[in-house]
């Protein structure tokens, strides 16, 4: 029980009552669709397009799966995939992207989101033992239809 990491979404919101104490709220939400796997070490956050919303996660490190864990290794951690989740927290909706130009998986980045972008920079990747040193530029438009999803290096 203290290596499973869950795979739900956990929304904190502020709530002011009429007597002005301010206290703070743990939603806990189910995901449905693409669900990502349990993490630390990621990144979430919110992008605005065409007057809608959606949360952006990224990066981070899981256990290894526990079929694969031996007595030897029974705590370690892996990198998770360089997939890119669009969560809707209103609805738990999540879809996984594959951008190309994500080729690791990053934990402890930083990120900042600002309108429709996402700024990713710094990190490690276990897998191949490097920090990079680029900036990456995640770019999401929220249409009517699907979203798209667009990423940029820039060194």
């Amino acid at each position: 029980p203290n290596n499973e990491l869950s795979d739900k979404i956990y929304i904190m919101s502020v709530v002011c009552k009429n007597n002005k104490k301010v206290t703070f709220r743990c939603t806990e939400k189910d995901l449905v669709g693409d669900v990502p796997e349990g993490r630390y070490g990621h990144s979430i956050d919110v992008v605005y397009s065409r007057g809608k919303s959606v949360g952006v996660l990224f990066g981070g490190r899981s256990y290894i799966p526990s079929a694969q864990r031996t007595t030897e290794k029974w705590n370690s951690v892996a990198d998770c995939l360089p997939h890119v989740f669009l969560v809707d927290f209103e609805f738990g909706c999540s879809t996984s992207y594959i951008l190309p130009e994500l080729q690791d998986g990053l934990s402890f980045h930083v990120s900042i989101a600002r309108n429709d972008t996402i700024y990713i920079l710094g990190g490690h990747s276990l897998a191949n033992n490097i920090r990079p040193a680029n900036l990456y530029r995640i770019r999401v438009d929220l249409p009517l239809g699907s979203p798209a999803v667009n990423c940029t290096v820039m060194p």
